[in-house]
């Protein structure tokens, strides 16, 4: 793990309005190498409206999402996860898991 990548994982308490709907989507998602890329990957989910938490793993190579899906939907979640990388060292993606 590259000391220089570094992620201090992000706390959020999700509003009443967010949490007033409730739904789960599980993502799959590549090109997580490390517990820094699920940090990465899980402050940019929990960074949009609507999102109340998200369980990234590295090693499984999955995002369990928790969100209000009157607030935000599918593909904007998968644009967070695309939009967690692109600094140049790491490219992520994610699709709706089967």
């Amino acid at each position: 793990m590259d000391e220089q990548c570094h992620v201090e994982p992000l706390q959020k308490v999700a509003t009443a309005d967010e949490r007033s709907k409730t739904s789960w989507t599980l993502l799959a998602v590549y090109g997580m190498g490390c517990p820094n890329c699920a940090n990465r990957v899980r402050n940019s989910l929990i960074s949009l409206n609507g999102v109340m938490d998200a369980y990234v793993d590295h090693t499984l190579g999955i995002a369990d999402v928790e969100f209000n899906p009157d607030r935000v939907t599918i593909p904007a979640l998968i644009d967070a996860v695309a939009r967690a990388g692109g600094d140049g060292r790491h490219n992520y993606r994610a699709e709706l898991a089967r």
